[in-house]
């Protein structure tokens, strides 16, 4: 599970992210109409979620709590392969748990994404905070889930040539192709299922 820090905040009394200044995030719907680049993989991403009926379960029991996870805050950009296919999940999540989810560009709000840097140095995107009904913090959730870090030189291999700017065109197109067939495959896929089970997993340990 990705490593979680107590969020630093940009405040004396408290972080930036006040009840007002979550109200201010986009919805989904209104973040996938605001993007402007890769619409068709976030929706795709989004149409290739499931969220299982035990996982739904789950998540609603605790949203329910009075400590539970009733909003999350997201940081984001459309260019970024972690949150096109990261963010619909989310998404997904939100809508079978009853969870209030608003969507933060990362380049827009420098000041938030600073309370919650990976490893306290990395802008890394998304980022997922969740927030009790009555806005209290509870955790965060950053970038991508471990198995993904563990399968991503997968990628790394497939992608590493195109970065020769004498790769004949042909052979270059090839590999694009070969990287959005990747989009679309059953690892890519499993990524989606792994962030599912990181955030239940984050989110029981916390209201426990």
């Amino acid at each position: 599970m990705a490593q979680q820090k107590k969020p630093v905040l940009s405040e004396a009394n408290g972080s930036v992210v006040t009840p007002e200044r979550f109200a201010q995030g986009l919805t989904y719907q209104e973040w996938v109409q605001a993007i402007d680049r890769n619409q068709a993989r976030f929706q795709e991403n989004y149409d290739g979620t499931h969220v299982s009926d035990e996982d739904a379960r789950a998540f609603r029991e605790l949203v329910e709590r009075p400590d539970g996870p009733a909003r999350c805050l997201a940081l984001g950009e459309a260019w970024c392969p972690d949150v096109f296919r990261g963010l619909p999940v989310m998404a997904r999540i939100a809508e079978a748990a009853g969870m209030e989810l608003r969507v933060f560009f990362r380049d827009q709000n420098k000041d938030i994404m600073a309370e919650f840097l990976k490893q306290g140095q990395h802008e890394s995107i998304p980022t997922f905070v969740f927030y009790t009904r009555d806005h209290r913090y509870i955790a965060h959730w950053i970038e991508r889930p471990a198995l993904t870090n563990e399968q991503m030189p997968e990628l790394l291999k497939l992608t590493a040539p195109l970065r020769n700017p004498d790769l004949p065109q042909e052979e270059r197109q090839n590999l694009i192709q070969a990287y959005i067939d990747f989009q679309h495959g059953p690892i890519w896929a499993g990524w989606r299922d792994a962030t599912v089970r990181e955030i239940r997993e984050l989110l029981e340990q916390h209201c426990s």
